[in-house]
């Protein structure tokens, strides 16, 4: 009998769909906790002079579109930008929490909206800073943010129709892939500190904040965890076959491992010593 019993445990296949979400949860645990951090270090940094002063307490503040003497429209998308970051970075990662959707729906929703509407405004000013303030690299790097900008706007209002429509199951995937695209300004300073923590910014111009690495990790910042959810959304079909599962798994394990150092260099060398 027990012969036939470890017999029957060697021959049970990996459970592999058991293993993606395994994975998953795991970036999202340390994803989350990166969030918080950034989150803590905009509260902490940002809102207490912006509190005190209004438009002027954007000076002295480490922003490449920072305060312009005249410029009232641009200062003005500066603030809100910065101000309502603190929404979409901190409320996002909680937008995804099942327990809270299912136990607190009234909190879900409100949240949501306040999300959704916070990502269009910080879209379009950040689209407007872009274009009117040249703030840092060259225009390789406006047309990557930009492109950012309009997909944040795009997948805000399919979201938002999706959920007017009652069509969840669909509203879920395009609130997951804004939350992909509206943490791009995360996962840019993630992978940039991460890559000079590991290889001493190869590939970086720190004074023109130009060069090969910045150019790929300009559309990179948005286009692999796009495509990594999108793998994902494959690896939840009945039909996706083990090999597909065991490669995302492959796939998403050293990203995750990558992104916490991110988050350690990030914390160590950019946000903790400024708070």
């Amino acid at each position: 009998m027990n012969d036939a019993v470890l017999s029957t445990t060697q021959l049970r296949p990996f459970d592999t769909r058991r293993a993606v979400n395994l994975a998953v949860t795991t970036w999202f645990g340390i994803a989350a906790i990166g969030h918080g951090i950034f989150f803590a270090y905009i509260l902490a940094v940002f809102y207490p002079p912006i509190a005190q002063s209004g438009l002027y307490g954007l000076q002295g503040l480490h922003l490449p579109a920072g305060f312009r003497e005249g410029d009232t429209l641009g200062n003005l998308a500066a603030v809100a930008h910065v101000l309502l970051a603190a929404i979409v970075i901190g409320g996002g990662p909680l937008q995804l929490i099942p327990n809270l959707r299912r136990h607190v729906p009234s909190f879900h929703r409100w949240l949501g909206r306040s999300y959704l509407l916070a990502a269009v405004i910080t879209g379009v000013g950040g689209l407007y800073m872009t274009w009117t303030r040249h703030t840092v690299g060259n225009l390789v790097s406006q047309v990557s943010i930009s492109i950012d900008g309009v997909l944040i706007l795009v997948f805000a209002f399919l979201a938002l129709r999706a959920a007017m429509a009652g069509r969840f199951a669909e509203h879920r995937r395009w609130a997951l892939r804004l939350f992909m695209v509206a943490s791009a300004v995360w996962f840019f300073r993630v992978t940039l500190m991460g890559w000079a923590m590991l290889t001493g910014g190869w590939g970086v111009d720190w004074e023109s904040f130009t060069g090969p690495f910045l150019y790929a990790l300009g559309v990179g910042q948005y286009l692999v965890p796009l495509a990594m959810l999108q793998w994902y959304f494959h690896c939840q079909k009945r039909e996706a076959g083990h090999r597909a599962q065991l490669a995302f798994i492959s796939t998403l394990v050293p990203l995750t491992v990558f992104m916490a150092i991110g988050i350690f260099a990030a914390t160590m060398g950019m946000w903790l010593p400024r708070m």
